[in-house]
């Protein structure tokens, strides 16, 4: 039960943009949360904007999300090494009762049609022109949502890790969340 949550705020970085600090802060979060093996903290990015015309983006505040063992055991790792200069962090809270809720879920798109047809070539050894008839340039997507820039440690490249928060919800959706704190089934409190 997401009961508790902890807000940190990035800080302005004149050698740092907000874009590397959130990929820096969140990358540090998904290792400690792996470590953790935590699935019950959740996400969420209160001052997100996605909205036609201005620019997408998850904002300067990371919320976490969970009960209160968990977000304590998490802060006891001491995973913001390293970032303690570039955020500031509220105390722990308890969140407000009868807030509303929303998922906050992690979306994939298919965003690139010649890697996409690359790959299949690989794994059923089809022709380039099998392939391509196969995966027309119609299946890419653009995608609009707000995202973080991360590193993938098994592979180290580069992917964009897009964040949707759903409608909200007047009561809460349960089951479990992911090492990056997200749950297409988990909802955390919305205010």
């Amino acid at each position: 039960m997401t009961t508790h949550y902890i807000d940190i705020t990035l800080q302005p970085d004149p050698e740092f943009s907000h874009t590397h600090l959130l990929g820096a802060l969140y990358a540090k979060l998904h290792r400690a949360l792996v470590q953790l093996e935590a699935t019950e903290i959740g996400v969420s990015f209160p001052l997100h904007t996605n909205e036609p015309g201005r620019p997408r983006t998850l904002g300067n505040v990371l919320r976490l999300h969970g009960p209160q063992s968990a977000l304590q055991q998490l802060m006891a790792m001491n995973w913001l090494k390293g970032m303690r200069d570039h955020v500031q962090l509220k105390e722990l809270a308890t969140a407000p009762s009868g807030a509303p809720h929303r998922k906050v879920e992690r979306r994939q798109f298919k965003t690139n049609a010649d890697r996409l047809r690359r790959r299949r070539m690989v794994r059923k050894g089809e022709t380039a022109e099998q392939a391509w008839a196969a995966i027309p340039d119609t299946v890419e997507r653009a995608p609009n949502l707000p995202y973080v820039q991360l590193r993938s440690s098994s592979t180290g490249q580069s992917f964009c890790l897009f964040v949707e928060h759903g409608a909200t919800l007047p009561s809460a959706g349960s089951g479990g969340f992911n090492t990056y704190g997200m749950s297409s089934g988990s909802t955390v409190p919305w205010f």
